[in-house]
Parts: structure tokens; sequence; C-alpha cells
């Protein structure tokens, strides 16, 4: 199994300043990307999250909200091997609920579950939204060029008078994620998508430092406007050993 993460939050640091007058210059949708991944691997970029987040231990609390109103509060443990591309990541989910545990896993072409070391084949909504975390999250946008995605800017947006350069990125699936990078930060607050007619909406809050790199510890989730997930980070490692087999399905 994996070894123990190291504690996670660190002390506030300075965040690289973007060009001052960059908010008044004419911009391309890869230019905002690549400030944003500059930013995030705080001045390194591409090849300093590349080379720090080679594996990622996490673990946290998520509040999921049905829509019929249940709620239910569950602890969880992620373990991410980072892939060429967001299709070859492997991931797995350890999730405990009050009267039950079982994990989601991508081992890089499909998604299971396994409980009590015995696999199964999980719901297709549960399946949909494991992957939506993955191919409709931060790593849609940093990891464009690897998974050769499409980029586009769209006009920008005020909201609650926060400006914002807006991107589409759609990747080779077809799957489009609208994110909203602020003008002043360059630190995306917000991404939107749709799936099965249903409009969502993820919001980041409390970024913090996680061995120099820039990490959202809140997150919540909205669908059809109702909050579906929030999600709060205790703590996350970097680089840290991960067993491989914790992604087979043979257990």
């Amino acid at each position: 199994m994996a070894q123990e993460p190291t504690p996670q939050k660190e002390k506030a640091k300075p965040t690289p300043t973007p060009d001052k007058n960059a908010a008044a210059k004419p911009v391309t949708a890869e230019q905002i990307a690549e400030t944003a991944l500059f930013i995030y691997g705080i001045g390194g970029g591409r090849a300093t999250l590349n080379q720090i987040r080679k594996t990622t231990i996490e673990r946290g609390r998520t509040t999921y909200t049905a829509a019929d109103g249940k709620v239910d509060e569950v602890t969880y443990q992620r373990y991410v091997l980072r892939g060429d591309n967001l299709a070859k990541e492997k991931v797995r989910l350890d999730q405990t609920y009050p009267n039950a545990k079982y994990s989601l896993v991508y081992d890089g072409e499909k998604v299971f579950g396994i409980v009590n070391n015995t696999v199964f084949v999980p719901r297709e909504d549960t399946a949909k939204a494991f992957e939506s975390n993955m191919f409709h999250g931060l790593e849609a946008l940093f990891r464009y060029k690897e998974d050769e995605s499409k980029l586009e800017l769209a006009e920008r947006e005020k909201i609650m008078g926060v400006e914002y350069y807006v991107i589409e990125v759609t990747d080779k699936a077809e799957r489009k994620t609208r994110f909203y990078v602020s003008v002043k930060s360059f630190r995306v607050m917000m991404l939107t998508y749709e799936e099965a007619g249903i409009k969502y909406r993820r919001k980041f809050y409390d970024y913090n430092y996680a061995q120099g790199t820039l990490v959202p510890y809140r997150t919540v989730l909205w669908a059809k406007d109702k909050i579906a997930e929030e999600t709060e980070v205790g703590t996350v490692s970097y680089g840290q050993k991960v067993d491989e087999g914790l992604f087979s399905a043979t257990q």
C-alpha cells in the first residue's frame, strides 16, 4: 500500500505575479492556459507539475447531496499514478460511509469497483460521476497539450465583480469543459460542463500550497443549481510511493 503522507498545508508564500499589464493585452486561450500553469507550478509550470505530481495521495471528507435531498458524509483516500495523458492516468478512490466502505478504480482503460476484495461493476451514474471528476477537472486544462485537446477563448465574463477569462476545452472524446480563470490572479475559480442534459458547475476555494504547487483545498459541485457535492481536502502529498496493485482488478 502507499506510504503515509507527510503534513501538507504549507505556510503561505507569494504567488508568482503575472504581468500587471497582461489584462490589457490581446491574449489567446493557449497563453492564458500556459500562464495558469505557470502560477499553479509556482513559476515552474508544466515541468514542475509533471515532476512533483508523479503520484498523489489525498485524504479528506466529502458530503454528497442526492437529488431527493438525502445527505451522505464520507471520508476518502485518493491515489493517483500520473499518466502520459489523462486517459492513461490511474486513479483509485477509497470511500468510507457510515455503514459501508468501497473503492472506485480507473486503471487507465476502464472503471470498476472493489468491495471486500471483490471486484464489481458500479452503477452507470456512479461510474460517470467518478470519470467526470477526472475528465472535467483542473487537469483537463493543465494537460491540454498531452490530451491533444482543443482550446477556444470565449468572451470575458464578470461575476460578482470579478472578471474572468473563459476557456472552453474540448478533448479527443468530445468532452467539453469551460474554465473561468481570474484575470487578476490566473487561478481557476470555476468550471462548468454538461452531461446527460444536466448542467454542472464546480467552484474552487481555499487555495494553498502543497510541495511547491497550488491546490484548492475546498471544492463545491452544483447540479441543476443545487449543491451535489462538497469536498474538503485534509492532507495531500505528492511523490510518495504508490503500489500499482492498488489499481488492479486482481485483488
